[in-house]
């Protein structure tokens, strides 16, 4: 684990301690910045969606596989990476949670609640070959 003063970085298990961590992580520091409830409560959701599709379709609970966190605080607001060691997702594959043979599944909204919840949302293949989430809020001025 790193922590410097505005910046967190942690290498993980594939687990949902893990998960857990990762989402107590980015409330604390969401706090910090001075976020609202309201704000809280996306940001901490979208970091739990994230972290479990990192543990769970990512790395697919292999206990040889990490993820990976890092967190920023800045003027601005807050900035989360999330990084599995997975074989890489290709989100062109992933279903419409809104088509209508989908809206009565169990899972499948992660992805959505998180562009919903954040206001900036970038995923990228890593070079090792995982997926790479980064996941940006702006405080309100």
């Amino acid at each position: 684990m790193v922590m410097m003063a505005n910046r967190v970085a942690y290498t993980l298990d594939s687990t949902l301690d893990s998960v857990n961590k990762v989402e107590q992580t980015a409330e604390q520091l969401a706090v910090k910045v001075g976020f609202a409830e309201d704000d809280l409560h996306k940001i901490t959701m979208s970091v739990r969606e994230a972290a479990v599709n990192a543990v769970l379709h990512g790395n697919q609970f292999d206990a040889c596989k990490r993820i990976f966190l890092n967190a920023q605080l800045c003027t601005a607001g807050l900035v989360i990476s999330i990084r599995d060691e997975g074989n890489g997702c290709h989100l062109e594959t992933v279903p419409d949670p809104l088509a209508p043979d989908n809206l009565l599944r169990d899972s499948g909204r992660g992805i959505l609640l998180i562009r919903a919840c954040m206001d900036e949302v970038i995923w990228r293949r890593t070079f090792s070959g995982g997926t790479e989430i980064i996941m940006t809020k702006r405080r309100s001025t």
